[in-house]
């Protein structure tokens, strides 16, 4: 197959899956062989475009022009590229360790819930590779409907009210801010290709492109900026699986992927930095990194504990891109992908946890390490990757964004920077301390071990992934460089 054809099954097999797991919903062994062979083939179909991604081609196709200017189009470049790498990558552990975790907690409503999944997938896939604002647009939406359902899955009055706080945020935000910025640049600008340059380049004055930022940079809520984050600890009401596709899979991918996407290929960077106001944005994302580090250093609740991490690290990213260095781009690009193996490990560590021993604070976890020590070895990876210590990937994508802050002179960018990495060890090694070397408190209710094996499986694969990432052949890097080079 060529470029296109990988281009239309990468976008179609998603769907045909979860097509193929409510046919097979009664069979559950098929269903679930459904789903991981559906993610196996579209990594492999997404793996394949790589190559010739490097080598500088750039498959794409017209699907529909709704109006002049205003096309459904996808197109293979290389920040889509890596997206695309990382979210149809983690599908596959993702369906592994949903198996294990479903069964054992005899969750309800199993064949809805792949379903579900492999059509987040699908607008995950159309997200990556947008050929134009209108585009993303659409299937940035589509995600935010198609993943409710998982959001809600419990069916609790818990679930329906974060459910709810879910779509307002998320479809608020849209409506509010990211509609009238995507309206007023096809009105600037009679398109909403994204370039390598940027489109808006010489057609507003610095005020009004910094204010038309803002509304992008409001209105991309999957980001996360405060105000706009109460969506996402409100959506921690989902089982672990789902934590795991909002955090690291799909849906905060696709929002801070939408970032880097609109400042780099609307904006252009280069526009952006001649006379363009973005201290604001610097300042705004600053705050979110450290007021989310202290609620996560503040917070019982693991998930919560992580969830507000989530918030912090998603603003690293938007950190990175508005101090506006080719080294901080850069590093905004691949902490996509550390984060995303990081904190993947660290939800399914703490589904783990709660499937095998019921445990959800951080206060119970005394001793837990000797019962889990896959699960707990797994969570230390991930989380000292998440502070930035070598070898693991997260060190690596802030070794860049530092370099990139200094470089710029941006003083306040290092001082955020330095001052979350100890935040971010003072929320997450003492969760390891106490796992590790303190005795249980209490003693457990029944003689547990590890969660089921696949489960165990998938985030020991997350795990190795994250200490792998930066020796994986230069790829990502490469992608990286790539983006900034404007390809």
């Amino acid at each position: 197959m060529n470029g296109v054809e990988h281009l239309l099954s990468g976008l179609a097999l998603p769907v045909v899956g979860a097509a193929g797991v409510a046919v097979f919903r009664y069979l559950p062994n098929l269903r679930e062989g459904v789903s991981l062979l559906t993610a196996g083939a579209l990594f492999f179909c997404v793996a394949s475009l790589v190559p010739s991604v490097l080598e500088g081609a750039r498959p794409g196709f017209e699907l529909l022009e709704v109006m002049p200017g205003l096309q459904i189009a996808f197109r293979v470049e290389p920040l889509g590229m890596l997206f695309a790498l990382v979210a149809s990558g983690l599908w596959i552990v993702s369906s592994l360790y949903s198996i294990g975790y479903m069964r054992a907690n005899g969750e309800a409503n199993q064949t809805r819930f792949y379903v579900c999944f492999a059509l987040a997938l699908a607008a995950t896939i159309g997200i990556a590779f947008s050929a134009n604002a209108f585009t993303l647009f659409i299937f940035y939406e589509a995600l935010t409907l198609v993943t409710y359902p998982l959001v809600t899955h419990h069916g609790t009055d818990g679930a329906r009210n974060g459910g709810r706080t879910y779509l307002a945020v998320l479809i608020g935000t849209s409506v509010v801010f990211l509609l009238p910025a995507l309206v007023f640049t096809w009105h600037t600008t009679g398109t909403t290709d994204f370039r390598a340059g940027g489109i808006l380049a010489g057609k507003l004055d610095p005020v009004p492109m910094a204010a038309l930022l803002a509304l992008y940079m409001f209105g991309i809520g999957k980001a996360a900026l405060m105000p706009f984050h109460r969506w996402l600890p409100a959506a921690m009401v989902a089982p672990a699986p789902v934590s795991a596709l909002l955090h690291a899979v799909a849906v905060v991918k696709a929002g801070v992927f939408s970032v880097v996407k609109v400042v780099v290929y609307l904006f252009g960077t280069e526009a952006l930095g001649n006379g363009v106001p973005t201290d604001w944005l610097i300042a705004i994302s600053g705050f979110t990194i450290l007021a989310a580090s202290v609620v996560a250093l503040n917070a019982d609740n693991l998930k919560r504990r992580l969830a507000y991490s989530t918030i912090s690290q998603l603003s690293y990213i938007v950190l990175a891109v508005a101090v506006l260095a080719p080294l901080s781009m850069i590093g905004a690009v691949l902490h996509i992908a550390a984060h995303a193996l990081g904190k993947i490990t660290l939800f399914f560590a703490a589904g783990a946890i709660y499937t095998a021993s019921h445990k959800t604070e951080v206060s119970e976890l005394d001793g837990i390490g000797r019962r889990m020590p896959w699960t707990m070895g797994a969570f230390a990876i991930g989380a000292l990757s998440l502070i930035g210590i070598p070898p693991a990937a997260g060190f690596f994508s802030k070794w860049y964004m530092v370099q990139g802050a200094a470089a710029s002179e941006s003083w306040v960018a290092l001082a955020v920077l330095a001052t979350s990495t100890l935040l971010n060890a003072a929320y997450f090694l003492p969760v390891i301390y106490s796992a590790f070397f303190r005795t249980e408190r209490v003693a457990p209710r029944h003689d547990h071990g590890e969660a089921p094996a696949t489960s165990v499986a998938a985030l020991v694969i997350t795990a190795a992934a994250t200490l792998a990432l930066p020796f994986a052949g230069g790829i990502p890097l490469e992608l990286a460089r790539a983006v900034w080079g404007g390809s």
